[in-house]
């Protein structure tokens, strides 16, 4: 006899370890969108994510003599947290396997609820399998991340609470999706509740568990996953979680890692939270839903499944939430190698707002300079900027979508000159305003080279620039009266030994 799901659902008692979250409004979203967007706030449990509900719904339900024998589990992330959290609350002996490539933070984050943190393997594949052999020599009981009925009933609980806390009925749904204990539960409920609103699941295109499956009729291992969305990279879904997906969601939405990237600072301009990639999924896929079928009007719920974001990652997801958000265009240019050829350049780009900039003498023939432009509707913006280059004969390549551009080549423009020059090195604070470079190459002497160039928008007040500048026949002066006249801040690195090393 199968699982009573709902039954399950609303006599769980997670709320012994989990909250109930609230849902926000979110105004600049929902103005943007034409739609009234609410977002479901598990970032907000006392782990940061969903997993302490379904994690405690199983442990709790263990029986005595299963409690005695103790629990194991493998995670690298928000699954540990929530079986060490609720055998801290049960007050049960529990083994967490993690990958010994697992930042230390996540790591410590489990070891405070007083568990045993077993480090295995380079993989969660591997810490996986070695928790089994635990499970199987030590008779602990292995909490599985998804695919249980008891997990999928405790996930199902933040559709309980969305049954209970909306005054009007929802339209679409839109869900993340790992191995699939969050939708399931979810979607069963809610169709039950709603049979006419539209539940659709949302993945990392690097990672489509969910929709390799919906695809082939079965659950479908994938070969590799994309582990930037860590909190969903699954390689095969659980059968239970696919049996039951299968049978209640309506569909499934692939979305980038710049998309993600690009939700993430959409959530938090409308909540200051700082979404993990895993979170950020659903509102991803709803901008894209929205936009590709034109829906207006309707009320929309996403979840936020988590926010345990890896500080360092902050980074990452600043850089690509702008190409994700559509608003910049990354361009390489070919461009001649003569006097007064960067100011051409510059002057095709115009008034335009320029997030990079690197450019580095290489020859005396041609250069290649590396660009990035804001924009706010690329599609158009970028016809145009084709046309002053072709208009101008210049040669060039669109970049925005290339992986390789956007993770390396960006940070790797540069090299040594073939050529002796009377180079000179500074670092200036440009005003972040448009015509700062043009107004600092006008000020420069006609026979004056450019031969370096390095600028990245940090969106503050000032552009941070690294300029080489090939004077000819040095005379001190002449270069004075420039940095005089263009009165901005600046330091000499002519003498820097990282220069002199890499660049010079």
């Amino acid at each position: 006899m199968g699982t009573d799901y709902i039954k399950e659902i609303e006599n769980s008692n997670v709320y012994d370890v989990a909250k109930v979250t609230p849902i926000s409004f979110l105004n600049k979203i929902s103005s943007k969108y034409k739609n009234k967007i609410y977002l479901k706030r598990e970032d907000l449990q006392p782990i940061f994510s969903f997993k302490c509900r379904g994690a405690y719904n199983k442990i709790s339900n263990l029986s005595d003599d299963q409690k005695s024998r103790g629990i194991i589990a493998a995670s690298a992330g928000n699954h540990a947290q929530g079986v060490a959290m609720s055998a801290s609350k049960l007050k049960i002996s529990a083994v967490i396997v993690m990958p010994t490539t697992t930042p230390s933070i996540k790591i410590e984050s489990v070891k405070k609820f007083g568990v045993e943190v077993l480090l295995f393997g380079d993989s969660f594949d591997e810490a996986y399998e070695h928790a089994l052999k635990i499970s199987e020599e030590e008779k602990r009981i292995f909490i599985h991340p998804f695919n249980d009925p008891l997990v999928i009933a405790g996930q199902g609980t933040v559709a309980k609470e969305i049954v209970e806390q909306v005054e009007n009925d929802p339209d679409i749904f839109f869900i993340p999706v790992g191995g699939g204990g969050l939708i399931s539960g979810m979607s069963l409920y809610l169709k039950q509740k709603y049979p006419n609103s539209k539940v659709f699941g949302v993945e990392s295109e690097d990672a489509p568990t969910l929709y390799a499956s919906m695809k082939n009729g079965k659950p479908t291992s994938l070969e590799q996953v994309g582990l930037f969305v860590d909190g969903c990279a699954v390689k095969r879904i659980g059968d239970e979680t696919f049996r039951i997906s299968n049978q209640y969601v309506d569909g499934v939405i692939l979305v980038s890692i710049d998309e993600t990237c690009a939700a993430i600072k959409d959530i938090y301009e409308d909540t200051r939270i700082m979404s993990e990639p895993a979170g950020a999924l659903s509102v991803a896929g709803m901008k894209k839903y929205i936009l590709e079928n034109k829906i207006n009007g309707k009320n929309v719920y996403v979840v936020n499944s988590g926010a345990n974001l890896n500080f360092d990652r902050l980074r990452h997801v600043t850089e690509r939430a702008e190409v994700g958000e559509g608003k910049e265009l990354l361009l390489s240019v070919n461009i001649p190698e003569v006097s007064g050829s960067f100011r051409s350049f510059c002057e095709v780009i115009g008034r335009r707002s320029i997030s990079e900039f690197n450019y580095r003498y290489a020859n005396e023939s041609t250069a290649n300079v590396f660009v990035g432009i804001k924009t706010d509707n690329i599609s158009e913006d970028s016809r145009k900027i084709f046309e002053d280059l072709n208009a101008k004969n210049y040669t060039y390549i669109d970049l925005t979508m290339d992986e390789v551009a956007k993770l390396h080549l960006r940070y790797m423009v540069g090299g040594k000159p073939k050529s002796d020059i009377n180079e000179k090195l500074f670092r200036f604070e440009f005003p972040e305003k448009p015509g700062a470079l043009l107004n600092f190459l006008n000020k420069m002497q006609k026979d004056w080279d450019i031969t370096l160039f390095h600028y990245r928008n940090h969106g503050s007040a000032f552009g941070r620039v690294l300029v080489g500048i090939n004077i000819g026949n040095y005379d001190k002066s002449d270069l004075d009266n420039f940095l005089k006249e263009l009165d901005y801040k600046y330091s000499d690195e002519t003498e820097n030994k990282g220069y002199s090393s890499f660049l010079k």
